[in-house]
């Protein structure tokens, strides 16, 4: 068997790269670290240490307790999502995601759900001056995203049942209550009537958000689409004429992925 070679410190190190990859060796090997403790483990001030790890923080790779100690986030331990044609899904969802933000003035979020979690896929972001950022690449739980319960939406209750009441979301930590699996219930059925489902501060304090699913081939769910945009203003987006730009938003996307070869098996 042919021994596998130790990599080599290549000769141009990006050191805040290394550093931000040393921290997130820190949090999947340890469980937990302070941030003293990661500055004094990278030789840095504290400062910079805090910097690097509100960065893992934003991208959900770190998530920070009560107790003010670091612990893994949920894009750390993500799996793979093993499907070529998002890449495909999220290029033709570019352009109309484009107009739908320069309509609205808001920032524009398409998403794909894994399990109890939703990864930001794209995101457009508005140029107005008081803004959501760009959260691409960002994991949070679907349960409190507006295109997170709206894909659930679309799911039937013995699925649901599985993701949020089975063995497995009990050891990952994901499993719900009886007045909180009630409440899911709830306002999913809402979500159905309306055709829509919000977010008030469900995933950060001061952001609102409005979502829709996406549909595929035999009406599966693809993808989630979302306005972002700050809390006191989540309410004019509930409007029916931009409720009916999303919507638009929606259909166009819908009709691009028709062609690509998707299978959602």
């Amino acid at each position: 068997m042919k021994k596998q070679l130790l990599q080599q410190r290549p000769p141009y190190p990006i050191e805040s790269v290394d550093n931000a990859l040393r921290l997130l060796q820190f949090l999947r090997d340890g469980g937990s670290i302070r941030l003293t403790d990661a500055a004094e483990q990278l030789q840095v001030a504290a400062s910079t240490a805090h910097r690097l790890m509100a960065m893992l923080v934003y991208r959900g790779f770190a998530m920070q307790e009560d107790s003010r100690r670091y612990v893994a986030g949920p894009a750390l331990g993500m799996r793979a999502i093993g499907a070529p044609w998002l890449h495909d899904l999220r290029r033709c969802a570019m352009e109309p995601m484009e107009i739908l933000s320069a309509q609205l003035e808001e920032t524009v979020n398409l998403v794909v759900r894994v399990g109890v979690n939703i990864r930001f896929l794209a995101t457009v972001e508005s140029r107005a001056i008081l803004r959501i950022g760009d959260r691409t690449g960002t994991v949070m739980p679907a349960i409190g995203a507006s295109s997170g319960k709206a894909l659930l939406a679309c799911e039937p209750e013995d699925r649901l049942e599985t993701l949020y009441r089975g063995r497995s979301a009990q050891l990952a930590g994901a499993a719900l209550d009886d007045e909180q699996w009630t409440n899911l219930l709830r306002e999913l059925t809402t979500v159905r009537s309306l055709g829509y489902a919000l977010s008030r501060e469900g995933t950060e304090a001061g952001v609102g958000a409005v979502g829709v699913a996406i549909l595929g081939p035999r009406s599966m769910p693809l993808a989630g689409l979302s306005i972002a945009t700050p809390i006191g203003r989540l309410d004019g987006m509930l409007r029916p004429d931009r409720l009916a730009l999303l919507f638009h938003c929606r259909d166009d996307i819908s009709a691009l992925a028709a062609v690509l070869p998707i299978d959602t098996d």
